[in-house]
């Protein structure tokens, strides 16, 4: 494959005219990427198990000028993805960009958790994504690009979280192979690894969780970030800015990972 001239201008961050999906997309990181997306030019399908939600991203998505496609559906339902994903080639065109970010947990001790409660953590948090590129990449560009939404919780012990964190190390090292996979048709697969995003599908299980620690920080750079910042980081992947850029997660979180064991004290001062 040839190397490409690049040219550093700003349109290169535009998304002018692409078609891209956006799983979970009714909230939360989901939401912002979807409006985001839209805002650098693409038109943007939409999905959510939260239908009576969909109508707002809807608004917004349809107020930057571009067109959308929104449906209610449960993307660990292969043939309902396969239904979506072909609606949206049929009515969009082909997939330049497909961001993997429907995903979800609960808190619970792993000898609390039963067998089906650990399948639904599977499916919800790796289904999810291999439903949608495997029915997705047949009706994607060549040169497309895959942005999977993972979480740090990939990179550490995660007590109370042990088979979702097990699935989010799992789409890191998925989005590796699936880098190898489809490079050679150009196809781009990177994730994000966000933390300390506050969003209303999580809200409450850090309480839950007993992980909030009166008189520490949130993160490194002492607050929490916002759905629009993982949003910002998924555009980047999905423009020509990141044409080189493949096999990649990248923290979105702070500082989190760079962190490691040490805790930032609300008096700046640091401790482990």
């Amino acid at each position: 494959m040839p190397v490409p001239d690049v040219d550093l201008t700003p349109d290169r961050i535009l998304l002018t005219d692409r078609v891209a999906v956006v799983t979970g997309a009714a909230q939360g990181i989901g939401a912002a990427t979807a409006v985001a997306l839209a805002t650098f030019g693409a038109d943007v399908a939409i999905c959510d198990m939260q239908g009576e939600k969909l109508p707002a991203v809807v608004a917004a998505i349809e107020a930057t000028g571009r067109r959308c496609l929104s449906a209610e559906l449960d993307v660990r339902d292969a043939e309902a993805v396969d239904a979506f994903l072909g609606d949206t080639h049929a009515q969009l065109g082909a997939i330049d960009i497909l961001v993997n970010n429907a995903g979800g947990g609960f808190w619970a001790d792993f000898g609390s958790v039963s067998a089906k409660g650990e399948q639904t953590l599977i499916a919800e948090n790796f289904g999810t994504v291999t439903n949608c590129i495997r029915h997705g990449v047949e009706r994607m560009n060549d040169g497309a690009s895959i942005v999977n939404v993972t979480s740090v919780e990939a990179y550490h012990a995660a007590p109370g979280f042990a088979v979702y964190s097990a699935m989010k190390a799992a789409v890191q090292q998925f989005t590796q192979t699936m880098a190898l996979e489809l490079g050679g048709r150009g196809i781009r697969v990177n994730a994000i690894a966000p933390d300390q995003t506050p969003t209303p599908g999580d809200q409450g299980l850090a309480e839950d969780s007993g992980a909030l620690i009166p008189g520490l920080e949130p993160t490194p750079l002492r607050r929490h970030g916002a759905p629009e910042e993982c949003a910002a980081v998924i555009c980047f992947l999905a423009s020509d800015m990141a044409s080189f850029v493949t096999g990649s997660t990248i923290p979105v979180d702070g500082g989190t990972i760079a962190a490691s064991a040490w805790k930032v004290r609300t008096d700046g001062t640091f401790g482990m």
